[in-house]
């Protein structure tokens, strides 16, 4: 019996924890657009996100969108059976591209406003 106690524990704590992942991860796409305009974040061609000025939470927001990505990237490779770097890099090109004048782009090695 105390076995299964632990284990309903275990579960339980499991299903407290997911929402609490997944609210996190809304939770960044609603201030990635804010982080992006206030200059704190930025798209770069490898098709993740990096910081361009570590204040307030971009880290987490970069962090909590990035893995996201590596996931979707890796269901669209697997799915077309190509490698994960090239979905990144068509993806980072698309992303670079796509970012809307002000916003920050890295190109090599510096940061880019666009």
């Amino acid at each position: 019996m105390r076995l299964f106690s632990k284990f309903g524990v275990l579960v339980l704590a499991l299903c407290l924890s997911l929402p609490a992942l997944a609210m996190s991860l809304e939770e960044a796409k609603q201030q990635l657009d804010t982080a992006k305009q206030s200059g704190l974040v930025g798209e770069t061609p490898t098709g993740y996100l990096a910081v361009v000025k570590a204040d307030g939470n971009a880290r987490e927001i970069v962090d909590a969108i990035n893995e996201a990505r590596r996931q979707e990237y890796s269901r669209i490779a697997a799915k077309h059976n190509i490698p994960v770097a090239e979905v990144e890099a068509v993806a980072g090109k698309k992303a670079v591209e796509k970012t809307p004048a002000g916003q920050f782009v890295r190109i090599g090695d510096k940061w880019v406003r666009k």
